[in-house]
């Protein structure tokens, strides 16, 4: 991490328009936009290369495992791995070990992002105590302990009890807090690997229907009205979880939704190999619910991209698929598959990417100080992308203590230059002389 009071980012093109431009920082913000700028005294300078400049991308569903499992991801390691990927602020899930259902675990994890320092570390804070859906977790005192947490999920486990989910959204609404559902019912998936469908019955895999998914959803969309909260569902994978937004929206229930990545480039077709890093929770769908997915997000009806990064130890993944860990790793691919899926094709350009990775993820929980505008007086929360360039991705030279990426070996388009925190180059990729073996960052 490189630390400056000024930095110049010369040669790059805002959100992917118009002519080549310079952009000073001093004191984390954004003091000057134009052609030819002279560098401020001492500034470190990063040279854009022509690519892209975008505000910082935030994600709202990441699994950095501390405390418990360190040896799968770490906050700094977990960190480390967002800045490379252009993420300037993560929100870190509640699935840990301990779980974080109270200000020990929550606050704990906030000051250890501080400590690092790469990205800005938002812990998620359980939404039921032990994620066992039995009893509301201390959600006020989460939202006011150092940590100020904003999003709660018992992601990983649904919060299936209706009763308990009510009285969660009720609580929510008075908190001005937000909740993040990872909808399944779980007597619909009970011993369920993969996507109910006609490969899991070729494959001899036990099938997770759309129901499990779509019943959840569309019973928490109710909820959310009556109790005039809002909800915000995890990792939408369906073509029928789309429709259900597009009609809760319709009735003017407050309710968003994300994608991840891996649910936006692969399909079921990938299970024929029996290989467990494909596993994830929920399963890989249908072509058809991932080309409707794609349209979703192009069109607003999922508001944002977020990764579901998911680090699991080689054992846990090397085994048989109905037994490996459901997840896979995603900070650092996102913006490449996103450029794959919706760039490429059209469906977005540059200002559609800052919408879904940035801007609206930010709106969703409030943060004031990400998702800003690329304009003078604003925080300098930026990436930086090269859309003219591939890369190929190797497990072995991602930041994430883990190797468990589904992309193994793919080419993908698009690689982030640099990634700025309040004017602190936090990731730089290796130029010249400057390259590393690891992943050529500097």
């Amino acid at each position: 991490m490189s630390v400056a009071s000024s930095v110049l980012i010369t040669n790059v093109r805002p959100y992917g328009d118009g002519d080549l431009v310079d952009v000073a920082v001093v004191n984390g913000e954004i003091a000057d936009i134009g052609p030819g700028l002279t560098a401020p005294e001492g500034a470190a300078t990063v040279d854009g290369g022509g690519g892209v400049l975008l505000p910082g991308f935030v994600d709202l569903h990441t699994h950095l495992r501390e405390p418990g499992r360190e040896d799968t991801e770490t906050v700094e390691s977990g960190s480390r791995a967002a800045a490379r990927g252009g993420y300037t602020a993560v929100f870190a899930m509640a699935n840990t070990a301990p779980v974080a259902d109270n200000t020990s675990i929550t606050d704990h994890v906030w000051r250890l992002g501080r400590e690092v320092g790469l990205v800005d570390v938002h812990p998620v804070g359980a939404v039921t105590v032990g994620l066992e859906g039995k009893q509301l977790a201390e959600m006020g005192m989460m939202a006011d302990g150092a940590a100020k947490v904003k999003l709660f999920s018992d992601d990983g486990k649904c919060v299936h009890d209706p009763v308990i989910m009510k009285r969660a959204l009720e609580y929510s609404k008075g908190l001005g807090v937000l909740i993040s559902q990872h909808s399944e019912d779980p007597r619909l998936t009970v011993g369920a690997v993969a996507h109910d469908g006609p490969t899991a019955a070729k494959l001899g895999l036990a099938g997770w229907p759309r129901a499990a998914e779509e019943s959840i959803v569309a019973r928490d969309a109710l909820l959310a009205r009556d109790a005039g909260a809002r909800v915000h569902i995890a990792h939408a994978s369906t073509a029928g979880t789309v429709e259900l937004l597009k009609w809760a929206r319709g009735q003017g229930i407050d309710i968003t939704a994300e994608v991840t990545p891996h649910h936006l480039l692969l399909d079921d077709s990938r299970l024929e190999t029996y290989d467990g890093v494909n596993r994830v929770n929920p399963p890989l769908r249908e072509e058809s619910d991932k080309l409707a997915l794609r349209a979703a997000l192009a069109e607003g009806v999922i508001d944002c991209v977020a990764t579901d990064h998911a680090p699991h130890a080689s054992q846990e993944k090397c085994c048989e698929f109905s037994q490996a860990r459901p997840g896979m790793l995603g900070l650092e691919t996102a913006v490449s598959i996103v450029v794959e899926t919706m760039v490429k094709p059209g469906l977005l350009d540059w200002r559609g990417v800052a919408r879904v990775m940035s801007e609206r993820p930010a709106q969703i929980v409030g943060l004031d100080d990400q998702g800003r505008p690329i304009a003078v007086g604003e925080p300098a929360n930026l990436t930086i992308i090269d859309p003219d360039s591939d890369w190929t991705v190797r497990g072995g030279e991602l930041a994430s203590r883990s190797e468990n990426t589904p992309y193994e070996a793919m080419t993908l388009p698009g690689t982030v230059i640099a990634t700025l925190l309040r004017g602190t180059i936090t990731a730089r990729r290796a130029t010249g002389g400057e390259q590393q073996a690891a992943g050529e960052w500097a």
